[in-house]
């Protein structure tokens, strides 16, 4: 700013005011002139033609007044509209100034309470936007007022920033590229609106909508517009639709690009590296054989399932040269010398690491009995192509979708995993995403593939440790997902409320800063009971168009199918029916 220069208004607000108040002189009468009364008969005025004034002779003696050289310029302007859209005219240009007559107002609130059809269709735009400004300082409601101003705003800002627009000599219907963008910061310390995934747009123009709602005169007009403004292909609005449809086809086209690379990676010289899994389970036979024969259809060299309450009858039906299983009973425990661990997370820990150290494989995965890999690729080769220099590769979380005839399809994505921001959440999950910022009702750490040998190493649940650090030398895996099926159904959810509140997922974390499920589950019990819990599944959890449609438009739907008791068929032919 130079020496010359006091600011963007010289004088400040105080010179602001006195331009403004300058050019609200009210209008003046001469004698005989007035504005129609307002009880007035307004129907003859819907059929009687406007005639320029520059032809009609009943305008031709030299204007009296100030109020007759405005009415005779807004009648030159709607020449060929009806009488009833000039006295529109002429009592907005008297209620744009510091006086007017005392019936002004409560006149033109009658024209568009009984008139609005008839003004909506002969008045052009710029006369629409001056008739709702008008009601933002004359309404006779508050609402009315309210709606008013906040679209005189607007529609004002809108004719400013667009106007200076015009210079960066593109037309206003053409967006900017989205390359170039700069680095600037905005003024007054404002935060940046984010093209692909704000919401300032739809929150501004939805909370008019929905005001101009209430009143029934204001409605038709403000309703008109608002519709007209999204219409128009040269808005900002539109512009900003334009370039977010853009950013979405980059970066499903990079999706798209990583999607291939998983499912057909290009693999290093070298052999397949040996992988499998170990578990610590406990459950239904059926539950465990459909664990196990999954993961050996996938490839696995050896699954060990340590059986947290052994059953002699799961030992006889889950036999299978690649599946080792261990009783951990009482006397196993004591011949490891160890007392058994009375959380079943240390027992899971202990089990992993003993696993891990006696482990002949390349690779070691460590998952639950309730969890699935969900891969299109072979498990070895994603390993070969994206191992080579970590020690541990984290697959991603996927929670499945409950779906009302209990099929495996689908499940949902972390926003991380999809590479969304956190602002996503509350629209996808209108409720619960300020909450739970994932959607997850069960972890969102995702699981590991350890590389083995590594000396000291401890197996946890959701990394390998050393000197109880996780190791920093961590990659990911692509393709490969953790699906979880932490809650198939309401009822299942349900049963295992109270152990997971108590002992497992759901339990308190002091330490933690987040609301996490804990203290979300406790509200919603206080408050609203079993109905508030059942609504909180079914936002997050449940398998319907809707939220499927939520998830695909940011990439955070992945559809895979598991059929678990044909696996189950053909692994174990000979298990018993349930």
């Amino acid at each position: 700013m130079s020496e010359q220069d006091d600011g963007t208004y010289p004088g400040g607000f105080p010179a602001i005011l006195r331009q403004m108040e300058g050019r609200r002189d009210p209008l003046g009468f001469a004698k005989g002139e007035a504005l129609p009364p307002l009880d007035a008969n307004l129907a003859p005025l819907l059929d009687q033609i406007v005639r320029d004034p520059a032809t009609d002779p009943a305008e031709q003696d030299v204007p009296r007044s100030s109020h007759q050289r405005k009415r005779r310029e807004i009648r030159s302007e709607l020449a060929g509209a009806s009488e009833l859209c000039a006295l529109n005219g002429l009592l907005i240009a008297h209620l744009r100034k510091r006086a007017q007559p005392v019936h002004t107002a409560a006149l033109f609130h009658r024209l568009w309470a009984d008139h609005a059809d008839h003004l909506l269709d002969q008045l052009d735009l710029r006369w629409l936007v001056s008739s709702i400004t008008t009601f933002g300082d004359h309404g006779l409601t508050g609402r009315q007022r309210q709606v008013g101003q906040a679209m005189t705003v607007l529609f004002g800002t809108m004719k400013l920033y667009e106007t200076e627009r015009l210079y960066s000599g593109l037309a206003p219907g053409r967006p900017f590229k989205l390359t170039g963008k700069s680095s600037e910061t905005l003024p007054m310390e404002m935060d940046a609106y984010s093209v692909s995934y704000g919401g300032l747009d739809v929150n501004m123009l939805g909370r008019l909508w929905q005001d101009a709602d209430h009143d029934a005169v204001i409605r038709p007009l403000a309703h008109h517009l608002l519709d007209q403004l999204i219409a128009d292909e040269r808005t900002v609005f539109r512009r900003l639709a334009m370039m977010r449809h853009r950013l979405a086809r980059r970066r499903r086209k990079k999706a798209e690009a990583r999607a291939e690379r998983a499912a057909a990676p290009d693999l290093p010289a070298g052999p397949l590296p040996r992988w499998g899994l170990v578990s610590t389970v406990r459950g239904p036979l059926r539950q465990i054989a459909r664990f196990a024969a999954h993961h050996l259809e996938l490839g696995a060299e050896r699954i060990d399932l340590y059986l947290d309450e052994p059953d002699p009858a799961v030992f006889a039906a889950l036999v299978h040269p690649r599946l080792h299983l261990t009783a951990c009973d009482a006397a196993w425990w004591d011949a490891v010398g160890k007392d058994r661990p009375e959380q079943h997370q240390l027992r899971q820990s202990h089990n992993a690491t003993r696993s891990y150290r006696e482990s002949a494989l390349d690779w070691l995965g460590h998952i639950d009995v309730d969890e699935f890999l969900l891969t299109e690729a072979p498990v070895a080769s994603s390993l070969l192509a994206a191992g080579q220099e970590f020690a541990q590769l984290r697959m991603a979380p996927a929670e499945v979708l409950c779906s009302s005839d209990g099929a495996i399809r689908r499940f949902k994505l972390t926003r991380e995993a999809a590479g969304q921001p956190v602002s996503v959440s509350e629209e996808i999950y209108p409720t619960f995403g300020m909450h739970l910022r994932d959607g997850f009702i069960s972890h969102t750490a995702g699981k590991v593939f350890a590389r083995t040998g590594i000396s000291g190493a401890r197996m946890g649940i959701h990394s390998l440790k050393i000197d109880g650090v996780r190791l920093a030398n961590s990659g990911t895996l692509p393709g490969i997902y953790t699906g979880h099926l932490h809650a198939p159904d309401w009822d299942h959810f349900h049963a295992h409320l109270e152990f997971r509140r108590t002992k497992g997922s759901y339990r308190d974390r002091p330490e933690s800063t987040r609301m996490g499920m804990a203290p979300l589950l406790d509200f919603l019990q206080e408050e609203s009971g079993e109905a508030g819990l059942r609504q909180m599944f079914d936002e997050l959890c449940a398998d319907t168009p809707e939220l499927r449609a939520r998830l695909t438009k940011y990439n955070m739907l992945l559809t895979h199918r598991l059929d678990l008791d044909a696996a189950v068929a053909r692994v174990f032919p000979d298990l018993p029916d349930d």
